[in-house]
């Protein structure tokens, strides 16, 4: 049984996977910024341990850590999951847009490492899986601010995976395409038609296909995998 945080675990693809996990038999937490009604589902659903603020506010990321290393004694997998876009042209993109995403889809993931590796590298084991994007390599049309945050996730996984490697931690990079969830749902329909007829397998995801591989990912049986970029887009 993991210990497992979960960051933006209450909606879309963090929901999945945090499921996905407590599926498994894990204790789950998870991170929420907004809606409470959707926190108490997941907290009814899957038994959930819910906190309630920003990824990209050091202290309740420290706040939430501490909680649920007090909860179970530690921490054995952390999702940076958590991401926000704005569907902007560049010219329109404020300096206040910018600095959002990046904060959100960047810095959370900094922030919440951060945290759970001090607990990981005490216990020399440990697995950090975060959730890019296809948008960030591929030569598709997406927010300029939202690809370079994920793209900023790629190089922070390689990096880190060096870094932390020698105390048995994992870190990976997890990049799915559209999905029946989040962007997909905020783009017009002639760009999910473009997406599909791009796509090896003509269709969208599911965000329960990629949540088993999520949970895949951070299992035991994916010890041997590290600094990996791992794509579920459907072949575009």
């Amino acid at each position: 049984m993991k210990r497992c945080i979960v960051t933006g675990g209450t909606r879309g693809l963090g929901r999945a996977i945090a499921g996905a996990l407590a599926k498994r038999g894990h204790r789950v937490a998870v991170t929420y910024s907004k809606n409470d009604d959707d926190a108490e589902d997941v907290k009814k659903e899957i038994g959930a341990l819910t906190f309630k603020g920003s990824v990209a506010d050091a202290g309740h990321v420290r706040d939430t850590v501490a909680a649920v290393v007090a909860a179970w004694g530690g921490v054995d997998v952390l999702v940076n999951n958590a991401g926000i876009t704005q569907i902007l042209p560049l010219a329109l993109i404020e300096e206040k847009d910018w600095d959002l995403v990046m904060d959100v889809n960047a810095k959370g993931a900094f922030l919440f490492s951060r945290a759970c590796l001090k607990h990981m590298i005490k216990a020399r084991s440990g697995r950090v899986l975060s959730i890019g994007n296809f948008a960030s390599e591929r030569l598709v049309e997406a927010p300029v601010h939202y690809a370079a945050s994920k793209s900023a996730l790629r190089g922070f996984t390689e990096a880190l995976a060096r870094e932390v490697g020698r105390y048995g931690i994992t870190v990976n990079l997890l990049a799915p395409g559209l999905l029946d969830v989040g962007l997909a749902r905020m783009l017009p329909q002639h760009r999910l038609e473009e997406y599909r007829a791009q796509c090896g397998l003509g269709r969208t995801g599911t965000a329960a296909e990629v949540a088993e591989l999520a949970a895949f990912l951070v299992s035991d049986e994916a010890s041997f995998v590290t600094g990996a970029k791992i794509a579920a887009d459907g072949g575009v």
